[in-house]
């Protein structure tokens, strides 16, 4: 067995399929690879992952003799790091990254540079009636604490409403399009809940 094999398989037993992205394996372009991966970690960060790999090839096989994907992977995650989405990354072999993700607390704590594209706006609801009671107590939860944390102790409804809007659109761009999305929601919100009661 060679060195390669043997580093693939502890690869394969330390992060799982769920846990690795293989670009490589996808080939997508540049752009794509972009989006993907963004659109993956933050849907990992809100599940509460811990670490994952990003797997982008070096490009030894391309015409030019680099990897436009790996190129655009390196530029994507010190802006991901900078919104919060990942603690940190580190690139673990010549193709490929190890990810650490951030709190979900920490994406609501995130300031917005002028350089930095915004995020895709998912639509805003007319109101938060269709999400489930349990779901909008969690928002609620969630919104009077960070607020709390701002110094403010009884906030308006207005305050407190606004707040809660303002998670919901964080958490729901973190979200895939398919599957239970309220359910993942609401893991999402009770994982920033206990992040700011375990702070």
């Amino acid at each position: 067995m060679s060195d390669q094999s043997i580093a693939r398989a502890f690869d394969e037993l330390r992060f799982g399929a769920e846990r690795t992205l293989n670009l490589r394996a996808l080939q997508p372009t540049a752009l794509q690879a972009t989006a993907h991966t963004e659109q993956w970690l933050r849907e990992l960060q809100v599940r509460g992952v811990e670490e994952a790999l990003v797997i982008t090839g070096r490009g030894n096989n391309s015409a030019e003799g680099y990897s436009p994907v790996r190129e655009a992977i390196v530029r994507l995650l010190p802006s991901l790091r900078r919104r919060n989405v990942i603690a940190g990354y580190a690139e673990h072999t010549p193709g490929s990254f190890v990810v650490t993700f951030a709190p979900v607390r920490a994406l609501f704590e995130t300031p917005r540079r002028r350089r930095e594209r915004p995020t895709p706006a998912v639509p805003q609801p007319a109101s938060l009636l269709g999400l489930d009671e349990e779901t909008r107590r969690g928002l609620r939860d969630l919104a009077e604490l960070s607020l709390a944390v701002l110094g403010i102790k009884g906030p308006t409804r207005a305050q407190l409403e606004d707040e809660m809007q303002r998670h919901f659109m964080v958490l729901s761009a973190a979200l895939p399009e398919s599957g239970d999305r309220e359910a993942l929601l609401q893991q999402a919100v009770f994982r920033a809940v206990e992040e700011y009661e375990g702070a």
